[in-house]
């Protein structure tokens, strides 16, 4: 893999946003698998066409919008072109990443001379069809595909610890705000300082979506508003209000075409258009999110963004832009710590997953897209790339434009170093009693903004267990919800509720 004119480097790319108020629009919209398509031929017209019959490889994003028996044959029939290798990912959004990084592997070792990767949602429209009593592949024109009744959720949870699936802590905007809450007492902020960390990135992002003709929202919004609860902004689980967490109601689809810089030239395109792929590093926690030592701290992130950059030779302040995935607050906070961004910076080209959209485990594709045009108006500039997935456990980071003399041909994975960093993890018991402190912690509230129940991540000794605060045990709640004073390491009492759950009260 080292020869320079196998070089991988990205020579189209395509997106749709598929919003209800386009004209000639009708009620429902496209499907996922005709967006997909129709993102691939934007792709192509990008890349200065006939790149599409040459395709020996297609990766496509997991998708969850509509149940397909078979998404990626679904894609090529919608195409008129069937690629030697038809792949369709596991749900995460770190994939669009992985798909990149191993298009241009395979670029660089010759199995394929252009591959390319797209992803895509419309979950806007199969929700308001739902709504409406309407059937997309009945009413919607043209008709989508059929569903697949066989079809189930990829989202499974069965690698979670029992305790966390009766708690009801088996969604993302119910995991990550404990790493959120975590992390603020690690780094000595109050919860309102937290929140307004969170809301000064979100407003950063809002405004580089804004500027995005593919987002959904298409509108700056101030600090004050994303952390300010309202109804339109209501609280979802503490600390986040909705305008911190993804928005995955969205129709849209993005493509990637990647070749070798050898097939570039020969097609004549210009140097400042093609884009290399540089290298890049992955690793993960463990899926059970309780089996991990600690939650203010990722030791996957830290090991695959500092990684892909000391392999690249680069420095964070030699690059153009960076891209960080931004599903909820923590996670671009974290990164921006571990690659020494200072505060000011605006780690996005995209405008995140709450204001550009999150069409799911495809968000990261559309990254891909902003940031070539970006590198596109800075040529031989670097950039870097970081994509995560399911709960703060899979991890992707990859190094965009750049100058290399051949293809990176290190191994993918640093899940060596990524462990090195990790300490020992604490036992999980479901029966305790007497007192406990808490680890970290979130409130869930319902759809009118009032709390459901609380849920501590305690420590007892040397184990970890978790409790739940019921919401008439209004004091305890009050004060998971200070924001001027960090729960963490507050002490409680435990009891054994009626429904065989521990409940918790702060003493």
């Amino acid at each position: 893999m080292t020869d320079p004119a196998r070089i991988p480097v990205i020579v189209g790319i395509g997106e749709v946003a598929d919003r209800p108020d386009a004209p000639g629009r009708g009620p429902i919209g496209s499907e996922p698998a005709a967006m997909m398509a129709e993102a691939l031929r934007r792709a192509d017209h990008d890349a200065g066409g006939g790149w599409l019959a040459r395709l020996a490889s297609l990766d496509v994003v997991n998708a969850v919008s509509w149940p397909y028996a078979d998404l990626p044959a679904r894609v090529a029939d919608h195409l008129g072109h069937r690629p030697a290798r038809l792949a369709y990912g596991p749900v995460g959004g770190e994939t669009p990443v992985r798909f990149l990084h191993e298009a241009g592997r395979r670029i660089a070792s010759g199995e394929a001379a252009a591959a390319a990767l797209c992803s895509g949602e419309a979950e806007h429209s199969a929700g308001a069809a739902r709504r409406a009593g309407l059937d997309p592949a009945r009413d919607a024109s043209p008709p989508w595909t059929a569903p697949d009744p066989a079809w189930t959720n990829p989202r499974v949870r069965d690698t979670l610890h029992r305790q966390a699936l009766r708690h009801g802590l088996s969604q993302p905007v119910t995991v990550y705000p404990l790493y959120e809450t975590a992390l603020q007492a690690a780094w000595g902020q109050t919860p309102r300082q937290g929140r307004a960390e969170s809301a000064a990135l979100g407003a950063a992002f809002s405004r580089v979506a804004a500027d995005n003709p593919h987002g959904w929202l298409r509108r700056a919004v101030s600090a004050d508003e994303i952390a300010t609860p309202s109804p339109a902004n209501r609280p979802i689980a503490w600390p986040y209000t909705k305008l911190m967490v993804a928005n995955p109601v969205v129709n849209q689809a993005a493509a990637v075409i990647v070749t070798s810089v050898s097939l570039a030239r020969a097609a004549g395109l210009p140097a400042h258009r093609v884009i290399p792929i540089g290298p890049g590093a992955a690793a993960t926690e463990p899926r059970d999110w309780l089996s991990r030592d600690r939650f203010d701290h990722a030791p996957a992130q830290d090991a695959v963004v500092t990684a892909a950059l000391r392999r690249a030779g680069l420095a964070a302040s030699d690059l153009a832009a960076i891209e960080l995935y931004s599903c909820f607050p923590c996670v671009p906070k974290m990164a921006r710590r571990s690659l020494g961004l200072p505060e000011e910076a605006v780690p996005t080209v995209t405008g995140g997953l709450t204001f550009f959209g999150a069409p799911l485990n495809g968000y990261m594709t559309h990254a891909i897209c902003a940031m070539v045009r970006r590198l596109r108006e800075a040529p031989g500039r670097a950039s870097l790339l970081y994509g995560q997935g399911e709960f703060v456990t899979k991890h992707h980071a990859l190094v965009l434009g750049g100058q290399f003399d051949r293809p990176a041909d290190e191994p993918v994975s640093v899940q060596a170093e990524a462990d090195s960093r990790r300490g020992p993890v604490p036992p999980v018991v479901e029966d305790a009693a007497g007192r406990a402190v808490v680890e970290t912690h979130t409130v869930l509230f319902d759809r009118e903004g009032a709390p459901e129940r609380g849920v501590v991540v305690l420590r007892q000794g040397g184990a970890r267990l978790l409790a739940r605060v019921p919401a008439a045990d209004r004091a305890t709640l009050a004060a998971l919800t200070d924001l001027d004073r960090s729960p963490v390491g507050l002490d409680g009492t435990l009891r054994r509720a009626r429904d065989g759950l521990l409940d918790w009260e702060a003493a």
